[in-house]
């Protein structure tokens, strides 16, 4: 199984959102971290979905000391999400 690197954000008057810097566009939000890490998961899942049906790359996960040698991630607190189990290769 593959995983990829979420980004938690929280501002003190948002819920707990999601990002993956894997995935440029894909995020998604929770009103608790329990919340916040399901719908990353279904996120995930949702879009390597859309992305193999219509033939689209799907990256290889990116390990979580590349994604936070990027200055722009280091606001995030690392997640590993699990992806589906169909085929994400690149």
């Amino acid at each position: 199984m593959k995983y990829y690197i979420g980004l938690i954000h929280k501002d003190s008057d948002s819920d707990y959102g999601v990002s993956f810097p894997d995935f440029p566009g894909l995020a998604t939000a929770g009103a608790s971290l329990n919340e916040a890490r399901a719908k990353a998961k279904e996120a995930l899942a949702f879009h390597i979905e859309g992305l193999a049906k219509d033939g689209e790359p799907i990256p290889q996960p990116t390990g979580v000391h590349q994604i936070m040698s990027d200055p722009k991630n280091r606001a995030g607190i690392a997640i590993s999400v699990a992806a589906p189990r169909f085929n994400t290769s690149a």
